[in-house]
Order: C-alpha cells, then sequence, then structure tokens
C-alpha cells in the first residue's frame, strides 16, 4: 500500500512543482486519520485522506470560506467590466455598432477597384521585365 501512496504523493510533488517554484511551499504529516497539508506559505491546514492508493485533500472550513469570498470579489469585478462594456452584451450583436448593407457594398467596391489597380501594375511591371530582358539578348 506504501507504494501507491508514494507515487501518488510523488505525483503531487511533481504538480507543485510546475505551479509553484517554491518546492518546500507544502508538507505533508501523516495524522491517525490521514494526513494533513501544512501550506508554509499562507498557515493553511488541509486535511487529506488516502483512498485506494489516492490522496484526497479537502478544503478546511475557513479555507473554503475565503474561497467563497474570493469568488465573490472576481464575480463583482466581472459583472462591473461586463456593465462598462455595454451590461454584458458583446459589442458585435448591437446593431448600432455593425455596417449598414451599403456601407458593406461600397467597402467592397472600393477593395475592388484598389485589387483591381494593384494587379494592373503588377501586369505593367511583368511586361516591363519581360521587354528589358527581350532587349538584352
Amino acid at each position: 500500500m506504501a507504494v501507491p501512496l508514494m507515487s501518488v504523493l510523488a505525483c503531487g510533488a511533481t504538480q507543485a512543482l510546475a505551479q509553484d517554484a517554491d518546492t518546500t511551499r507544502f508538507t505533508l504529516e501523516k495524522t491517525d486519520s490521514g494526513f494533513v497539508r501544512l501550506d508554509r506559505r499562507t498557515g493553511a491546514l488541509t486535511l487529506c485522506q488516502e483512498k485506494n492508493g489516492t490522496l484526497t485533500c479537502r478544503m478546511a472550513a475557513d479555507e473554503r470560506a475565503a474561497y467563497e469570498e474570493e469568488l465573490d470579489r472576481l464575480e463583482k469585478r466581472v459583472a462591473a467590466i461586463e456593465k462598462t462594456l455595454g451590461d454584458g452584451q458583446p459589442l458585435a450583436k448591437s446593431g448600432k455598432d455593425l455596417p449598414s448593407d451599403e456601407e458593406i457594398e461600397r467597402s467592397i467596391g472600393i477593395m475592388e477597384r484598389f485589387m483591381r489597380a494593384f494587379f494592373g501594375l503588377v501586369e505593367e511591371f511583368k511586361q516591363q521585365e519581360e521587354n528589358g530582358s527581350s532587349n538584352k539578348t
């Protein structure tokens, strides 16, 4: 039973390394009912239990309360941002911000004239290049 638990602890350590460069942030201590994980940065304690070779950690009540407070704070912040952007509606959905059909047709016409003029210049350059190379021979 120690081998699966050690492999779980090794996986947890690998994930902790990927998430946090401080490898000494968390410590695990064995208790009668499982493990206690100590976050050395915040002092938070998390209760962990080993079941079927898997270590499962649950937030303590005060840690859960802090988590819920942070979620509420972030939800309020998102709501305020959405309000300043137009009551949470994507800008593309408001008809006043979209161009009319006439404006779209006009823009397409301008682009078409531009492309024709551009490719006309390309053809002229090609002909000049061909004429220049035939004059040299």
